[in-house]
């Protein structure tokens, strides 16, 4: 055992013997008292009498009987029924449990798949509130409630298999927690400043060099001063880290001798995914990922979590049962017409029914606690539309998306809505209500469309550079209700995305069917990695245009960790399965002079973002004059100098002007005086020859100043030009310019 996770035993061994302390303890075995059904999950305390041990409380609504069961160090089983029963809540008291102990349930009822009854007490069930879990999923048979391998598939569903999963799952765990974060201080950057920065945990850490070996790819890598230098450098203001609730590998994985790496594949919505803990398995992990949390805060760095609350691990009607199928699985998912079926609007065999109150509680509960007691920031809903569905339909008004506007504690952090699921109708960017920000797919469209010479003309890079006021001005929504990314992990690396037209994920097993085929790529001339120069020296170039477009626009900008520094998957789109070379950040690229400079870009990107208000607006552009000389707070122009028409907005170009007025921002700053910043023009060119582009004159700038140019590899500081209105310049083929106007 390493000494921090020495000191984390002795750390989590003090508070148990504090809350105890004056307290009777008695072995595990004596009788179950009656307990309380509130709070759900395993909760360590003082009960009846001074005695110590744990409550323990299961909604099961269906359920005919639960049994608790305990495990001892060399895995033995000790049963007790929980006979208290409460609003559908099997509830007892157990003195003499205390932390560290593991456990989980087996629920009796009634096998009846065609109504959709699985009850199957040989499965032993993780609770659902358990708050860590100690040990691996694999998939052997045992482990579903069916007879997995009946000769007759199609009816496979319907056979119980009675062998008992205990020995093959892993176990909840009691965790003793009394943290009151009173010495946190949460950043709480403000929307319109924030920089996001999607990282996978163990990804980011496994080959750090500065990290040491013991804690890489573990909570406490990310919290190492070295992982959070470079977060500090790149000037990013939060984190949004992959799921890291406890996840599951599927079977067809499995059989393949992968495993999944991404984690979308949920199945304890309370715990802390054990296999990202440095400090054991046992219950330290919840205070190892609450000091990689507070260590973020010391640094002004938020923590977003990627939720998955729209499906489980258990799959379909041939998937394992785990924890909800057999606990209740007709309380817990939805359910076709024909009752053995589940409905999937995610793709991945089930969905939630969280229209059910019992189901909307364990997710808002989950929310809540890792907000009230592990410290994050906010989340991003993976399909969350498939969260905002009434009975069938996406629907705005729905209980989820209700509970949510209404809760005191999750009405206040960063919201983030994948805004789709694969149902009927489950495309809805643009469409959730305030509160709500949304990854914007049509930003990401757009962009790389201009930038490869796809888009037929740039009304719609218009719309995604200024905030996209086409989806997003209305119900008092504002810019940032659009996260602006150009990559995320779901697809090709930046990198990638101007080095490949097609994927190869063959490393994955699936003979390349996996993965979306509408890249939007351009490999630049040649597919892969490349010996010629040019080539290289254009790939290099369209990065730096991607990095820049996306920093420059109103909105909240999201980058994919290792994007700044030439992250490749190799053209894997759907590294999904790739805990290996493949998905993990290359940190010996940043020795590359070529890709540091791209680091060093995307810094100096989002330094200028944080100086100056008029690249991060709290309210959309107008387009109309605030003053008599006639300037107005966005113009567009063409590369004759001359104002966008009508016409010209129709008209194929590869050239666009953007003009930001500081004068007239809306707003006023924490003293309530007006917000007032320098005045920036940026020229857009996606032409393969340079362009000569008029600087528009009076009343818009009498000179301007280069601040920006993408054409050169080295951008560590402005080129120093000034030029004045009204002549012309040449712009690089490919390239950004961005201008101060100088009085």
């Amino acid at each position: 055992m390493s000494s921090a996770a020495e000191q984390e035993a002795v750390t989590e061994e003090a508070r148990a013997a504090a809350v105890v302390n004056g307290a009777q303890r008695r072995a595990p075995g004596a009788p179950v008292w009656p307990g309380a059904p509130m709070p759900l999950g395993a909760r360590f305390r003082v009960g009846p009498d001074g005695v110590a041990g744990t409550n323990f409380a299961l909604w099961a609504g269906g359920a005919e009987a639960v049994e608790l069961c305990l495990f001892d160090e060399q895995g033995r089983e000790t049963r007790a029924r929980l006979t208290e029963l409460t609003h559908e809540i099997w509830h007892g008291f157990v003195p003499g449990v205390m932390p560290g102990q593991r456990y989980g349930y087996r629920v009796h009822g009634r096998w009846d798949p065609w109504t959709g009854a699985r009850w199957n007490p040989a499965k032993l069930l993780l609770d659902p509130y358990a708050r860590a879990v100690d040990g691996d999923f694999g998939l052997p048979p045992e482990v579903y409630g069916h007879v997995r391998d009946w000769p007759q598939q199609q009816v496979a569903d319907t056979v119980r298999d009675d062998r008992d999963s205990a020995p093959y799952v892993p176990k909840g765990v009691v965790v003793h927690d009394d943290d009151d974060w009173a010495d946190d201080r949460r950043p709480k950057t403000p929307w319109a400043d924030s920089v996001i920065y999607e990282v996978h945990v163990r990804g980011f850490t496994k080959l750090h060099p500065g990290i040491p070996e013991k804690l890489r790819g573990t909570y406490a890598g990310l919290a190492h001063p070295a992982a959070i230098e470079h977060l500090v450098k790149l000037g990013v203001t939060a984190v949004e880290l992959l799921p890291v609730h406890q996840f599951a590998h599927e079977d067809h994985l499995l059989r393949r001798g992968l495993r999944n790496y991404w984690g979308y594949n949920s199945i304890g919505y309370f715990a802390p995914h054990a296999a990202y803990a440095a400090s054991g398995t046992t219950g330290r992990q919840v205070g190892e990922f609450k000091r990689m949390v507070r260590a973020l805060h010391a640094a002004g760095i938020e923590v977003i979590l990627d939720v998955v609350y729209n499906h489980t691990a258990e799959a379909g009607e041939l998937g394992p049962m785990l924890s909800l199928k057999g606990i209740d699985n007709r309380g817990y998912y939805r359910l076709q017409s024909d009752a053995r079926r589940y409905a999937d609007y995610t793709g991945c065999g089930n969905t939630l029914h969280v229209v059910q109150p019992h189901v909307l509680r364990l997710i808002t509960d989950s929310l809540r606690y890792w907000v009230t007691e592990m410290g994050v920031d906010g989340f991003r809903f993976d399909l969350a539309a498939a969260l905002a569905r009434s009975m069938h339909d996406v629907d705005m008004l729905s209980p989820f998306l209700a509970v949510i506007a209404q809760d005191p504690v999750l009405r206040r952090v960063k919201l983030i809505a994948e805004p789709w699921d694969v149902g009927s109708g489950g495309y809805q960017v643009g469409a959730f209500p305030p509160l709500w920000t949304e990854w914007n797919d049509r930003y990401r469209n757009a962009v790389r469309d201009f930038w490869r010479g796809a888009l037929p003309d740039v009304r719609d890079l218009g719309y995604r550079l200024s905030g996209s006021s086409d989806l997003y001005a209305w119900g008092g929504r504002r810019p940032y209700a659009s996260v602006n990314f150009v990559t995320a992990h779901d697809g090709f690396t930046l990198r990638d995305l101007v080095s490949y037209e097609r994927k190869h994920n063959e490393a994955n097993g699936e003979n390349n069917r996996d993965g979306s085929n509408d890249n939007r790529s351009w490999n630049c001339g040649a597919e892969g990695e490349t010996d010629d120069e040019r080539v290289r020296a254009l790939r290099r170039r369209q990065l730096r245009n991607l990095l820049t477009t996306l920093l420059l626009s109103t909105g909240v900008p999201m980058l994919v960790a290792g994007d700044e520094m030439g992250r490749t998957q190799r053209g894997n789109n759907n590294a999904y399965c790739q805990d290996n070379e493949i998905g993990w950040l290359d940190w010996s690229l940043l020795q590359d002079p070529g890709w540091r400079a791209l680091f060093d870009l995307t810094a100096r990107l989002i330094e200028l973002r944080h100086r100056h208000p008029v690249l991060r607006r709290r309210a959309f552009f107008s387009g109309r004059a605030h003053s008599a000389d006639g300037l107005r707070d966005l113009a567009w122009f063409t590369a004759r100098g001359a104002e966008m028409t009508e016409r010209d907005w129709y008209a194929p170009a590869a050239t666009l002007g953007m003009y930001l007025s500081g004068r007239d921002i809306p707003g006023r700053d924490s003293r309530g005086a007006p917000v007032v910043d320098d005045s920036f023009l940026a020229v857009l060119h996606a032409g393969d020859r340079p362009v000569s582009f008029v600087l528009p004159g009076p009343p818009w700038a009498e000179r301007y100043e280069v601040v920006v140019d993408t054409s050169r590899e080295e951008q560590t500081a402005a080129p120093d030009v000034v030029h004045r209105a009204g002549t012309a310049i040449t712009v690089p083929a490919r390239s950004v310019l961005l201008l101060r106007v100088k009085e």
